[in-house]
């Protein structure tokens, strides 16, 4: 106890901790974390987070190969995950279908603190240049993160709180790469020094410059396309045939993505002190990025006549994002000897974040977020096969959107949790339970809004091992969300998103009933995993078109109906054979989510689901060389809402090698990657832009990472 004073301590019962980002040797390794060793730093006091839930890990050169501008497109290769590749600077993680408030991205277990969560144009405030390490959680246990995690979180780590004092005093690690469908120049580089035997500073940065992407086959989605060729054939009646060639021309565009540029930096410093009574460290950073939104194209037909009056103007340029970030966070840990408890952790950040959409050079609306976040919790030593962690959480959120289109007024949020999360073992059965309690608040003084919202969740869960290496599982949850300010308050046209969003102030809580059943086998050769779940939900929130027209946009509506979203992950990977020095392994990964709307007696299907999809691979290991081969097959959707579009299904083939040229040592590695290397035409359902915004065509990669 003596790393902190009391003083020190006080200050730690009021901040917090988050329940599933500990440090590394908390978990029960030794290793560094330089080494490449498997290291799982989730919920150390869970064995391997198999019974409420389960965890993907991206790390090292994976992690290198697979890095992209945003968090959501870095991760799409994972089991269960898409993104809503709004644009290449703006995409965040879609898991099970879920995105928005159901899917919690966090920086070492504490929110991103952002925008990202209100809308899908809005870009995520961490790159994944400064990202170490990456897991994806899923399933029931998630909601000792937040009712907003009802879907999954995605949780980052990084290294701007040093977790270990260095073995050689000074640690370095950097990564830099190209990719040419975007003209993507790259690098990132962090440093860790020793200051003393128990003081560690560390320093990071991070650029990224991109022109605009290019994409295989047209830009444009057929419905599109169709449009513009029939507004053509009217010019042409009307004997207007500049603006019939000019139409054609637009219908046919292929290659260049109009006005997705992006230019993004980061900086960032920290200092943790670490003994043997715990450690407790601080780090400040910042975040700044430009990038483009591309523009649906107008497809309709005026004939010649003027803008009616009272229309909302646009086209007053190309609409850019401007955003900013400035962050401050602390994590801390007091170990608590032999008792009941084993640690106290503290976890808390605070961000100032502000980002500006422009109309051209004109500034159209400034978006404001104000926000801290904390969690302390206590974890208990194994009793006999007995442990587990218990908790508060507090989050404040200060939201403004200021000019014409500020589609959702000035609101503060509030939330205050209790959780708790407790596991047995009897031999070869576990058993785990959780619990939360969420009060949460959402007040708007301009409209005189204040609602006040109290949830209960909780979790049981269970799993047996049916023989060695064999497990199966089995869990329920209930779950209960407060509906965000944005689902209540919204409405007003949102030129970012070409759309009028309009929300519901007499929103119900969202409440859901979940069940997971998992099997889970691993042996020295062979490994397989198999989850499928579904959730009911009374009072689902979504988000969709009405076929109405507002200030000449789209009107994008909040409902409330009941649902039932259901689906399956699978995953399996097995050596093959050994060829000279290399082991040849084959893996699959496949995933669908279905989700439908109960309205009225009539099944309806919620928007913007993502189809099934399959991945598998071929890969030659070596102690220096990898090469890797992979085949993803996406299949069309036209289960599709009202008013959304069908998406073309797509084949992506992909291949990539790496090379670590220092014998006896991982400390470097040069990849080169071709992926999409057939140039097709490729669309996520999960995006709002599909139709106007295709996912890159053929991109050659090179990445170089060192640590040192």
């Amino acid at each position: 106890m003596r790393l902190l004073s009391s003083a020190g301590f006080t200050l730690a019962l009021v901040l917090s901790a988050p329940a599933f980002a500990q440090d590394s040797t908390a978990a029960g390794s030794d290793d560094d974390v330089h080494t490449g060793d498997p290291i799982i730093v989730t919920a150390p006091y869970v064995r391997s987070l198999d019974i409420l839930g389960n965890v993907s890990v991206l790390e090292g050169d994976e992690l290198a190969r697979d890095i992209r501008g945003q968090i959501g497109d870095t991760l799409t290769r994972q089991p269960g995950v898409s993104a809503t590749s709004f644009s290449p600077g703006a995409s965040r993680p879609v898991l099970r279908g879920f995105s928005g408030e159901r899917v919690r991205v966090l920086t070492d277990g504490i929110g991103s603190i952002d925008a990202s969560n209100t809308s899908a144009d809005h870009a995520v405030t961490i790159d994944p240049l400064t990202v170490e390490r990456v897991e994806i959680l899923r399933g029931p246990a998630v909601l000792l993160f937040g009712s907003q995690a009802i879907g999954g979180a995605v949780n980052l780590f990084d290294r701007r709180i040093p977790r270990k004092v260095p073995a050689d005093h000074v640690h370095i690690d950097a990564i830099g790469g190209y990719a040419t469908a975007a003209n993507d120049r790259n690098v990132g580089s962090s440093i860790d020094v020793a200051l003393s035997p128990q003081v560690v500073a560390h320093l990071d940065g991070s650029w990224r410059k991109t022109g605009d992407m290019r994409s295989g086959g047209y830009v444009y989605a057929p419905g599109i396309r169709d449009d513009l060729l029939h507004l053509a054939e009217h010019e042409v009646e009307e004997g207007h045939l500049d603006e019939a060639a000019e139409l054609t021309e637009q219908a046919g565009k292929r290659g260049r993505i109009d006005n997705t540029q992006s230019e993004t930096w980061t900086a960032a410093g920290g200092l943790s002190l670490i003994n043997d009574g715990g450690q407790l460290g601080v780090s400040v950073s910042y975040f700044d990025t430009n990038y483009g939104v591309p523009e649906r194209p107008n497809t309709a037909h005026d004939h010649g006549g003027e803008e009616e009056e009272g229309g909302h103007e646009h086209g007053e340029g190309p609409v850019t994002i401007g955003m900013k970030q400035w962050r401050a966070d602390l994590r801390g840990e007091v170990e608590m000897g032999d008792g009941f408890f084993d640690k106290l952790r503290i976890r808390a950040g605070y961000a100032d974040y502000q980002h500006t959409e422009f109309e051209g050079d004109e500034v159209g609306t400034v978006f404001k977020n104000k926000g801290v976040e904390g969690r302390l919790e206590l974890a208990q030593n194994d009793r006999g096969g007995w442990r587990g962690a218990s908790g508060v959480q507090y989050s404040h959120r200060d939201f403004d959107a200021i000019g014409a289109e500020a589609f959702v007024p000035r609101n503060l949020t509030d939330q205050f949790a209790l959780f708790t999360l407790q596991e047995f073992t009897l031999g070869a059965l576990g058993l785990e339970a959780a619990g939360r309690y969420e009060k949460t608040s959402v007040r708007a003084q301009s409209l005189g809004f204040d609602r006040n919202f109290d949830s209960f969740s909780g979790a049981l869960g269970a799993t047996y091992d049916v023989f060695e290496g064999g497990k199966f599982g089995l869990s329920v949850a209930r779950t209960v969300r407060a509906p965000s300010a944005e689902e209540l308050l919204s409405n007003g046209p949102h030129i970012a998103t070409q759309s009028f969003e309009v929300g519901d102030p007499d929103l119900k809580r969202e409440s859901n009933w979940g069940a997971e059943a998992s099997f889970k086998l691993k042996t020295d050769a062979f490994s397989l995993s198999l989850t499928g779940y579904s959730n009911w939900f009374d009072n689902f929130i979504y988000s969709a078109a009405t076929g109405a027209e507002e200030d000449e946009l789209p009107v994008f509506q909040y409902f409330q109906r009941d649902a039932r979203v259901y689906g399956f992950e699978a995953e399996a990977s097995a050596r093959l054979a050994q060829i000279g020095g290399f082991n040849i392994v084959g893996d699959v990964t496949a995933d669908m989510t279905r989700a439908k709307i109960k309205n009225a007696g009539l099944d309806r299907n919620v928007p913007r689901i993502p189809p099934l999809r399959v991945l598998g691979g071929l890969e030659a290991q070596g102690d220096r060389v990898d090469a890797r081969v992979e085949v993803e097959w996406t299949d069309n959707q036209s289960r599709v809402a009202q008013f959304e579009t069908p998406t073309d299904g797509f084949t992506l083939v992909n291949a990539s090698f790496s090379w670590r040229p220092l014998p006896e040592a991982k400390h470097l590695t040069l990849s080169l990657s071709a992926n999409n290397i057939f140039d097709v035409e490729a669309r996520r359902h999960a995006s709002f832009t599909k139709d106007y915004v295709p996912l890159a065509g053929r991109d050659i990669r090179i990445t170089a990472r060192a640590s040192f």
